[in-house]
């Protein structure tokens, strides 16, 4: 649903469809079917149940499509579904638009999540750009750790 005081509206998969190999599936299992194992042979049974758990989500979770995002520029803030991020609590952003990535970066002043990314789609970065450089700073965003380690996960 677009939102009424939109200047900018775009939906977009959040994130890109990837091919998982059997490899990491037999290796994930096997890892699994081990650490599960010795959770029972240590008797610990928490410990294999948490694993089969973590093993059960793991796969629901790789093989669910993409849903679609909702994602708009408007006069508050920048909007994703139903999280608005409020102009003012945006410290900066800058847009990474290259042929394997293409997604916004929104620096907040929040302690949990200081960065946030919000996938571009099909949509023009530029008309982007002159919208978001009205109300916030653009810096550059450096990787953070845990974006590559997302990265390593995601290739394939």
């Amino acid at each position: 649903m677009k939102p009424t005081n939109s200047l900018l509206h775009w939906e977009t998969p959040a994130f890109k469809p990837r091919t998982i190999s059997r490899a990491f599936y037999l290796w994930s299992g096997v890892f699994l079917l081990a650490t599960i194992t010795y959770a029972l042979v240590s008797n610990s049974p928490i410990m294999a149940i948490t694993f089969i758990l973590i093993g059960i989500m793991g796969f629901i979770t790789l093989e669910q499509p993409p849903h679609t995002l909702q994602c708009a520029i408007t006069q508050d803030g920048v909007t994703i579904d139903r999280e608005l991020y409020v102009f003012d609590n945006i410290e900066s952003f800058w847009i990474v638009y290259d042929e394997h990535e293409q997604y916004i970066s929104l620096k907040t002043n929040g302690k949990l999540t200081p960065f946030v990314h919000i996938p571009i789609g099909d949509e023009d970065p530029e008309a982007i750009h002159a919208l978001l450089s009205q109300h916030a700073r653009e810096e550059k965003h450096e990787p953070t750790l845990l974006d590559i380690f997302g990265k390593m996960l995601h290739s394939g």
